[in-house]
């Protein structure tokens, strides 16, 4: 079944950098649009960013700071965080880019201290 396993998330200072990983289970990766999603708390889940036919597209608030990166072979997607700041604190998901989102996995959680 379909399936997403994040990892990489930790406490990291502004400034700092971290590299996170999801594993997809379940669906045809090489052709599937993928996002990181974030979730900060007492807030919505939002999205972060998408990789789709060999392009990339992010929000405003992380455009040159983080860098969405897929490995076909693994099943795998990245997010490279750059320049991490407090405002990044959150839950990070990944999942196909598009609904339906049939399963949200654990997330992996990024606190940035100021």
């Amino acid at each position: 079944q379909v399936r997403f396993v994040e990892s990489g998330g930790g406490l990291v200072q502004a400034g700092g950098s971290l590299r996170l990983s999801c594993a997809a289970f379940g669906i045809i990766f090489s052709i599937t649009p993928m996002g990181w999603y974030r979730q900060a708390p007492g807030k919505q889940r939002e999205l972060v960013g998408i990789t789709s036919g060999g392009s990339t597209n992010y929000v405003d608030s992380v455009k040159g700071r983080f860098t969405i990166s897929r490995d076909n072979a693994k099943n795998t997607v990245y997010l490279q965080m750059n320049n991490l700041k407090p405002e990044d604190t959150a839950v990070y998901y990944c999942n196909v880019a598009k609904p339906p989102y049939v399963y949200w996995g654990q997330g992996t959680r990024v606190t940035v201290s100021s």
